[in-house]
């Protein structure tokens, strides 16, 4: 079998070919991880907000599906505060605010290699009653 965090990064194509990687796992909590490159620059040649919405929807999924249950996500909010430029090192760690047995809410932080805040994403899931296909978090 496979851990959930070798199954969102390894299924996860969209978040892994943008750099995104799971690092840590916990029921209701998780982090990820992304080093900000050119392919991310917009044209203000700042971190585009795309790729701050994708590492905080790994980390939101990897959290939400912590519990074994396949839950999808059906509504996000993201806040910009600050922004990433190339060289970054970017950590997203999203926190499960209540664990609903349908629709549960994560907050994710993303923050720089100086811990300065940068965005803010927040997020409500649906749970299936479809089982993951993984063995244990890590």
């Amino acid at each position: 079998m496979i851990t959930l965090k070798e199954y969102l990064n390894d299924k996860d194509h969209f978040a892994s070919s943008n750099g995104c990687k799971i690092t840590e796992i916990k029921e209701g909590y998780a982090k990820a991880i992304m080093k900000v490159t050119n392919e991310h620059l917009n044209g203000g040649n700042v971190c585009q907000g795309g790729a701050y919405f994708t590492l905080a929807d790994i980390a939101i999924a990897a959290a939400i599906n912590s519990h074994g249950t396949l839950t999808f996500g059906i509504q996000n909010n993201i806040s910009f505060l600050k922004s990433a430029i190339e060289g970054d090192i970017l950590t997203a760690e999203a926190n499960e605010i209540i664990d609903h047995h349908r629709i549960p809410y994560v907050e994710a932080r993303i923050t720089n290699q100086n811990s300065e805040l940068i965005c803010i994403v927040t997020g409500i899931g649906y749970r299936k009653s479809n089982k993951m296909p993984v063995d244990g978090l890590m």
